[in-house]
């Protein structure tokens, strides 16, 4: 239970690599900028532009000003690797769609009867 005049949310940080979920109390009426923006978070995930990554609570992206409350997940989003658009045109172009991965080789089942 949050103290008076604050409120209790977590942050979700992640990179290709690893990921940290942070339970805080902050302030309310605290934005979801001011809130992501902190120098300690920023030193442990380098990679990830604070000050500028899109945001999102609970999955749902939401813009820098939007007021967090009580029992938010406030998450950083970062650019994808791939962009799965240009993936499955790759993928279609070589007769494959996605999740369909290369069999190895002599994997193949064929009727020998």
């Amino acid at each position: 239970m949050a103290a008076a005049g604050k409120i209790a949310i977590e942050i979700a940080l992640a990179t290709s690599g690893r990921q940290k979920l942070i339970s805080v109390e902050i302030a309310n009426g605290t934005s979801a900028r001011q809130a992501i923006f902190n120098p300690e978070y920023q030193r442990e995930f380098p990679e990830l532009n604070l000050a500028q990554c899109p945001l999102g609570v609970w999955g749902k992206p939401v813009n820098e000003s939007y007021r967090l409350v009580d029992n938010d997940r406030l998450e950083a989003y970062r650019a994808l690797i791939n962009d799965p658009r240009e993936a499955r045109r790759k993928l279609a172009a070589d007769g494959l769609v996605m999740g369909q991965g290369e069999l190895p080789p002599n994997s193949a089942t064929t009727d020998s009867d």
